[in-house]
């Protein structure tokens, strides 16, 4: 399965990439090398920790080429009046008679509880390409299904503290 991804989100995972390669490997390394200086290895829970370490940075930087390596780009603007990628709803939930504020992203950087919904998440599929006073139905699952009502849209800049999920 491709990863969808924008540009933002490449650079974002490529800038990670760069600094585990150019700092956190290099520190990996040196805290492997000093526990190695402790002696004997059988006994050493700190070389086997540093190993660790630097197995997980490895495994982390390898998984981030592979996302962009098969990333599918997308666009991440839209119509001003039509919900889209980065920009933030306000969502009137009949059924809890409750508005809720979110944001669409997409899959890599969502986080339910800081409002950050994917655009592949029932919520997120449903409502792109809606507009404000559009009322939209999200289907769960076979059985349940909800309405919302668009009540504003507002597009937002992207925030650089948004990170990529990971380990």
């Amino acid at each position: 399965m491709f990863n969808e991804l924008t540009k933002s989100d490449i650079k974002k995972i490529q800038d990670e990439i760069d600094y585990r390669k150019l700092v956190v490997r290099k520190e990996a390394i040196d805290a492997v090398k000093e526990a190695r200086a402790h002696g004997d290895l059988s006994e050493n829970f700190e070389y086997y920790a540093a190993k660790k370490d630097k197995n997980k940075n490895e495994s982390r930087i390898r998984y981030l080429e592979r996302m962009i390596k098969t990333a599918k780009v997308i666009e991440d603007s839209s119509e001003e009046d039509v919900i889209g990628m980065n920009n933030t709803v306000e969502l009137y939930f009949e059924e809890d008679d409750l508005t809720e504020t979110y944001r669409i992203v997409t899959t890599v950087r969502e986080n339910v509880l800081k409002g950050l919904i994917s655009i592949e998440s029932p919520l997120g599929k449903a409502i792109i390409g809606h507009r404000v006073n559009d009322r939209v139905h999200i289907q769960v699952n076979d059985k349940y299904g909800y309405d919302v009502v668009v009540k504003s849209i507002t597009n937002t800049a992207e925030d650089e503290n948004d990170r990529i999920r990971g380990f």
